[in-house]
């Protein structure tokens, strides 16, 4: 069969034939994914463009029996074995702190135990406008994470738009805007080239720009050396932010806030904080003189407890997976 073409518009006629043969009742489906996500009908809305937006709906892991892990606590990541007790009522607080600011919480719960670190949301997903980049961890002892934060993602409608693959690593903590075009996306021990590449191609059908940060040896991830509390303004760790760093934002028209390599930065996590709105955050507790230096600035601060977070080797930033942000 063959298509007939009409005189007058010189377009295809309708094939004869039912709608399942492209016949007549057939509807073509017009829209792009973004504005199907925009729509919020059969994906769900979400996405993010900024470090800085404010934020609208968050995704945390809720701890289960999974933290009462066999063997050392150095042998899962963790710096010491958390109190599942104590974390739970911590992660509470978090949620509770989080929907009193307007912000839409999501507590992803397993159908079976996951890894232990499966705790740190920020790692395994990334939102971008036209839906999410699901992680794929570096570490033997992280593999599988992904899977469980999938099925969480699944359960919300959550469209996953590139899974890496192959040899690829991407973990979402080294993934940061930089400005609604460009991406600075950290490259180390936890995010690799190939992942890189792979995550440059996708962005490139969105116009949007990948820019590598080569991060020095023993940096987690590119969030744990810079943080953005503005558009105009973000934070760099002094013992880690090179000096090209530095230089690139100042070029990029963004002021920083250097803080000094001490206890409350290296086992506080002080600037391990999650930007609610343009300069409002939320961080640590037990961190008064970054909080000083940070409300110093003009920045509006909260804190929060999270002790047994810190035990396992993360902070605020690390266990908040963020699905959107205007």
């Amino acid at each position: 069969m063959t298509w007939s073409m009409t005189p007058t518009d010189n377009k295809p006629a309708a094939r004869p034939g039912p709608a399942t043969h492209g016949g007549q009742g057939w509807q073509p489906r017009a829209d792009g994914l973004a504005p199907e996500i925009a729509e919020g009908r059969i994906w769900r809305s979400c996405g993010s463009r900024s470090e800085w937006g404010r934020l609208k709906e968050v995704v945390l892991s809720w701890p289960g029996e999974e933290i009462n892990f066999d063997g050392a606590a150095n042998d899962f990541l963790m710096l010491a074995r958390p109190d599942l007790a104590t974390l739970r009522r911590q992660t509470e607080a978090v949620a509770e702190f989080y929907r009193r600011q307007g912000i839409t919480v999501h507590l992803a719960r397993p159908s079976a135990p996951p890894p232990p670190n499966f705790l740190f949301m920020r790692d395994l997903f990334w939102a971008t406008p036209a839906g999410v980049v699901l992680a794929r961890p570096a570490a033997r002892q992280r593999a599988g994470e992904e899977r469980y934060a999938a099925e969480a993602l699944a359960r919300l409608g959550v469209p996953m738009i590139l899974h890496p693959h192959g040899t690829a690593t991407f973990e979402g903590a080294d993934a940061l805007w930089l400005d609604a075009r460009t991406v600075l996306m950290g490259t180390g021990f936890r995010t690799n080239a190939e992942g890189v590449r792979q995550l440059r191609w996708l962005l490139a059908g969105m116009g949007i720009t990948v820019r590598t940060v080569p991060l020095p040896p023993g940096t987690q991830h590119l969030l744990g050396v810079l943080n953005f509390v503005r558009e105009d303004q973000a934070v760099l760790h002094g013992g880690r932010a090179t000096a090209s760093l530095g230089r690139l934002l100042t070029k990029c028209g963004v002021r920083t806030i250097v803080l000094p390599p001490d206890e409350e930065l290296y086992q506080g996590l002080g600037m391990n904080f999650v930007t609610l709105a343009p300069g409002r955050i939320v961080m640590p507790d037990r961190c008064p003189g970054i909080r000083r230096r940070l409300e110093g600035e003009g920045i509006e601060v909260a804190v929060l407890e999270i002790g047994e977070y810190l035990k396992a080797a993360g902070g605020l930033a690390c266990l908040t997976g963020i699905l959107s942000r205007e």
